[in-house]
């Protein structure tokens, strides 16, 4: 048997690729002296990855692991230590330690950030520490992306959140009496001068709003829809299933593309609770038609005395046509037409936190208030607050669209945005050698269920694969998703579409995408 001898020579096996790659010279070097302790080959035939070998590899390789103490005067470890605490950072370290060993029996090699220990303790600490819910750059050409938290907020909201968070307010306290007051009483008076109803009620969403709605006015009766109306939202979240859990029974009338007032009227009995309307606001039925409008609907309902509610889904306080936009059903229309509670949501159309809003009759918005659901889907205080200064915005509507950010996104002309886009293509493109970049026209959506049939005429930065491989275009998505500010875009006809509506923060998104 030939005895092996020690050369100083770096051991010639393909893992040197992967444990060298990347490194400057002299993290090389560092890891060309773990090499040469490897035993060398000597005579024809000898298998370098005979056990032994092996072994001693192994050996010279978990000796390069350094201990935790070590590592912990490592000045970058140290200033990690100080910064996200001692607990957490030798959990880190330990963490890697395990790693590096389960990699040298795997793979025969250190992984590659053993050249910097310091620098990976603080990357996994900093990723590690990161909050779930993390800002990101949405160029998906929806503007209320349901996934990313639907309707960026005002300063003005934003402002009023952070106060309301930092100090006691008076969220139930009366100051005039001195004594109890209500949550919602502020936000109701508000409600009220916009719309022209007569008292208000806030939840935490409006699905919770209609629950609330037919729960305190129609349980244990039948509430009369027309089957065009039968929606599902988000979540399967359905009218009918709603109707069962408040304790209503579901009158359904007319056809699923015609419904006329006479089926209305034959439908009511001595057991009927409510005439309901329900805005299809995610869905569309075109062609031969015909629905009854709140205004018939309400004068049926004062003939008959039935109440007319209307859950509207989204619901916008402004008329949107005046921005070039299609219009949707405004609640201050339906109150005026004598819709008797009408139910919209705080965090799409209106721009506004995750709510749920009714407004209408005095007498009924007070059923709503003394049912014991109400306790449980009321708004907390971050909420009211944020709705507050939201909707004093609309108290100001010359300047709503440049002070909203929802109505300022859908608003922006596709020229305006074609301009970004031409400003942004010379930057970029070079950095993209291996997709052929362009600046290419598309069609935006408003999203979350509103006008689920129009598009806005926007302008998207495409990156296309010059090899075709569509692996190329979800490995780019994977990287840009790792970024400290995630960028999402959406990959169509194999192409990663960058829409540009939604982009106003020009410079955080070349650096994220030069990185």
């Amino acid at each position: 048997m030939q005895k092996r001898s020690f050369s100083a020579r770096a051991l010639p096996v393909p893992n040197r690729q992967r444990l060298d790659a990347g490194y400057n010279t002299s993290q090389q070097e560092a890891v060309q002296s773990l090499l040469m302790l490897t035993p060398s080959p000597v005579g024809r035939g000898d298998d370098i990855y005979s056990p032994g070998a092996f072994m001693t590899t192994h050996h010279s390789l978990y000796s390069q692991i350094p201990a935790t103490d070590r590592l912990l005067r490592e000045p970058r470890v140290h200033a990690a230590v100080a910064r996200f605490g001692h607990t957490a950072t030798v959990e880190i370290l330990r963490l890697l330690q395990d790693e590096a060993r389960s990699h040298i029996q795997t793979e025969n090699a250190l992984p590659d950030w053993c050249a910097a220990w310091g620098l990976e303790v603080e990357l996994r600490l900093e990723e590690k520490a990161q909050s779930a819910l993390r800002p990101v750059i949405n160029l998906t050409g929806t503007v209320l992306h349901t996934n990313l938290g639907r309707a960026q907020q005002a300063e003005e909201a934003v402002a009023a959140v952070v106060q309301a968070m930092r100090s006691p307010v008076t969220l139930e306290y009366d100051l005039d009496g001195a004594g109890r007051g209500h949550r919602d009483r502020a936000l109701a008076d508000l409600l009220c001068e916009l719309t022209g109803a007569e008292d208000a009620c806030i939840v935490n969403n409006n699905a919770a709003a209609v629950l609330l709605m037919l729960a305190a006015t129609a349980s244990g009766k039948e509430v009369v829809v027309s089957r065009g109306e039968l929606v599902e939202i988000g979540g399967a979240f359905r009218i009918p299933d709603v109707m069962r859990q408040a304790g209503c029974t579901l009158h359904e009338v007319g056809t699923t593309n015609r419904t006329h007032a006479k089926d209305y009227r034959a439908a009511v009995n001595e057991n009927t609770g409510l005439l309901m309307k329900v805005h299809t606001s995610n869905y569309q039925i075109a062609g031969f038609t015909k629905t009854v409008e709140e205004a018939e609907l309400a004068e049926l309902g004062r003939e008959l005395g039935v109440p007319v509610v209307a859950d509207l889904g989204s619901g916008s306080l402004v008329d949107l046509s005046q921005y070039g936009l299609p219009k949707e059903p405004m609640p201050q229309e339906m109150i005026a037409a004598g819709v008797s509670l009408v139910s919209f949501s705080g965090d799409k159309l209106l721009g506004g936190p995750q709510a749920g809003i009714i407004v209408g009759k005095r007498a009924l918005i007070a059923k709503l208030q003394q049912h014991p659901l109400k306790r449980a889907l009321r708004a907390d205080k971050m909420t009211l607050a944020a709705l507050e200064a939201t909707l004093r915005l609309y108290l100001h509507p010359e300047k709503l669209a440049e002070r909203l950010p929802t109505l300022r996104l859908l608003a922006r002309d596709a020229a305006s945005i074609r301009a970004q886009g031409e400003l942004l293509l010379p930057h970029v493109a070079p950095h993209y050698p291996d997709f052929d970049v362009r600046l290419e026209a598309c069609q935006s959506q408003i999203g979350s269920g509103s006008l689920p049939v129009d598009r806005l005429p926007s302008a998207a930065l495409t990156f296309t694969p010059r090899d075709g491989r569509g692996s190329q275009l979800d490995a780019l998505s994977a990287r840009w998703r790792a970024l400290p500010a995630p960028v999402i875009g959406r990959i169509y006809d194999g192409r990663m579409w960058l829409d540009l509506r939604c982009l106003e923060d020009e410079a955080r998104f070349l650096e994220m995408l030069l990185k």
